[in-house]
């Protein structure tokens, strides 16, 4: 698994992040500077841009968030083979980061998500102590847990027995079958303080929720260590269907398929959809969400599982479509091709 990081120098980077950097409060100032002394702690060598910044840079956070260097270095710690234990210090540092209560602190825990969850995912089998990567993902959850305040995630499925702009249609009659339809898109959270086999893949999907509503503040290199993992995850190979069960050759661990139930594929879909739709326009990232959704593809139809061939299969459809030369068309208007002459 390959580390991402953008090709930026240091310098460039903290002039284009101080010109996009939203002010803070005095606050979150202190709080960003004692989180970046610990972490100057915990990595071998830290730029010296960004402890300039502390004094410099209206947002400190926004820069730490987009530095390639520091990125580059935690992700490594992470990949490490004995990261994740419960006396790891930068998966304290994670924890006391995120439980802050920052929002530009969380943001960073947030860039480090897709690692957490692609590594902790593929050790889980082989039994090894992740205690601490388990503790950042119950933080991640209690926070979810907390804000959500018991309700669930719905959202309004459109009627078309009722009008729109689109069409016409007579007037309602208000009865149970006109009214809006109400789809739960996250049901609603239990408190737990542990991570159990019956409940992690409802703790994870929980946390890649979160990742997924926070994903335009996440850098490129975030979602496309998250596509790579999606791949690792699924097992199969595109072509044959051969199982990708592998010993790793940066660290020697074993990584392969990990059972995908629709609470954590659900997650995975939406921010996959985001890499292959959303508003950056990024050849790299585009391919690594379009190798992930073909291997998710692929394990769906080994598994046979329709809901998540029916999903995969739409994602591909909508990526052949953005490979298209676009055209700047009206979806309300009608091409001359669909209207008859006579």
């Amino acid at each position: 698994m390959s580390d991402h990081s953008e090709s930026t120098t240091p310098s460039s980077t903290s002039t284009r992040t101080t010109e996009h950097a939203p002010s803070i409060s005095s606050d979150s100032l202190s709080k960003t500077k004692s989180a970046i002394e610990s972490l100057s702690a915990i990595l071998s060598s830290f730029p010296s841009n960004l402890s300039f910044s502390i004094s410099s840079n209206p947002n400190p956070a926004f820069s730490l968030l987009h530095d390639p260097q520091v990125a580059s270095q935690v992700s490594s710690l992470l990949r490490e083979p004995n990261s994740g234990a419960g006396d790891n210090n930068l998966c304290r540092w994670l924890y006391d980061t995120f439980q802050s209560g920052d929002p530009n602190l969380q943001l960073i825990v947030l860039r480090f998500l897709p690692i957490i969850v692609g590594i902790y995912l593929s050790r889980v089998a082989l039994r090894k102590p992740l205690a601490g990567f388990e503790a950042v993902l119950l933080a991640l959850y209690a926070h979810e847990t907390t804000s959500r305040a018991g309700q669930p995630i719905t959202m309004n499925v459109p009627n078309l027995s009722l009008p729109s702009v689109y069409h016409e249609a007579k007037a309602p009659i208000n009865n149970n079958s006109t009214e809006l339809n109400l789809a739960v898109i996250s049901p609603s959270l239990e408190p737990h303080g542990t991570v159990r086999s019956t409940r992690r893949a409802r703790i994870v999907g929980v946390a890649l929720e979160l990742y997924h509503s926070k994903i335009y503040h996440m850098p490129v290199g975030s979602k496309i260590d998250f596509c790579d993992f999606c791949v690792v995850w699924a097992g199969q190979d595109n072509n044959d269907d051969r199982d990708l069960n592998k010993e790793s050759g940066s660290n020697g661990r074993k990584e392969g398929r990990i059972p995908l139930p629709w609470e954590l594929l659900q997650p995975v879909l939406r921010i996959l959809g985001h890499c292959l739709m959303g508003n950056t326009k990024n050849k790299e990232l585009f391919d690594a969400a379009w190798a992930a959704c073909n291997s998710l593809y692929a394990r769906s139809m080994h598994d046979i599982n329709p809901k998540a061939l029916l999903a995969t299969g739409s994602l591909l459809k909508l990526g052949k479509k953005a490979m298209e030369p676009s055209e700047d068309l009206d979806p309300t208007e009608i091409r001359k091709s669909n209207v008859l002459v006579i």
